[in-house]
């Protein structure tokens, strides 16, 4: 149990999520804030199964915290490839560890930008996110559809991009009708077709109830 955990120690789901790093901090905010990198496609759900959340809370608290110190600072979420039985941890997941960190941490994140949305995503956030996340931080949401609109935000030669994004965003260059759902990327996407249905849209919702 996490409460048993002596102080210092690391847990097997926080290495796992460490070596994995799909969570690192690195780079600069043009504002001179940190910045906080996540991979979706890196993140090892499927390996943490119901620890996910578990993980989460601890590796925020004891390693992304400490290193974002007192600095005001911005999340950078590559959502390109993400896969849901694979890298997706679960909305009830990602709402509780927001949750848990500290008011003075919430207050210092300045915005969250949203890498390869997609149109379900943006359909789906439009839709539920009000009720999935409380409003200080659903208003900092930013999306951006390619990753040249984030270069307006966070440093290009700061933040190291994996190889997934850079295809994914080639990709979008070639298919422009990906971002209006008129084409599918292969079936990869966390918010595919199958997110718009009720029944699917209503699990979600009941998972962090």
């Amino acid at each position: 149990m996490v409460g048993t955990v002596a102080k210092g120690v690391t847990t097997e789901p926080e290495l796992l999520l460490e070596r994995s790093r799909a969570i690192t901090v690195q780079g600069d905010h043009k504002s001179g804030r940190a910045v906080v990198r996540i991979v979706g496609k890196y993140f090892p759900a499927r390996a943490l199964g119901g620890r996910a959340e578990e993980a989460l809370k601890a590796y925020l608290r004891r390693r992304v915290l400490p290193e974002v110190g007192e600095r005001e600072f911005v999340v950078v979420y590559l959502h390109s490839l993400v896969d849901r039985g694979d890298n997706f941890p679960g909305l009830g997941a990602i709402r509780g560890a927001y949750e848990s960190l500290p008011a003075a941490a919430k207050e210092r994140l300045r915005a969250v930008y949203f890498v390869h949305p997609g149109l379900q995503a943006r359909l789906f956030f439009a839709t539920f996110g009000r009720f999935l996340f409380s409003s200080g931080l659903y208003e900092k949401l930013r999306y951006m559809s390619r990753l040249e609109y984030l270069w307006a935000h966070v440093e290009k030669t700061e933040l190291e991009v994996p190889e997934c994004a850079r295809r994914h965003d080639d990709e979008l260059e070639r298919r422009p009708l990906m971002d209006y759902g008129i084409e599918a990327a292969d079936g990869r996407c966390m918010f595919d077709a199958a997110s718009m249905d009720t029944s699917a849209s209503l699990h979600s919702l009941r998972c962090i109830s």
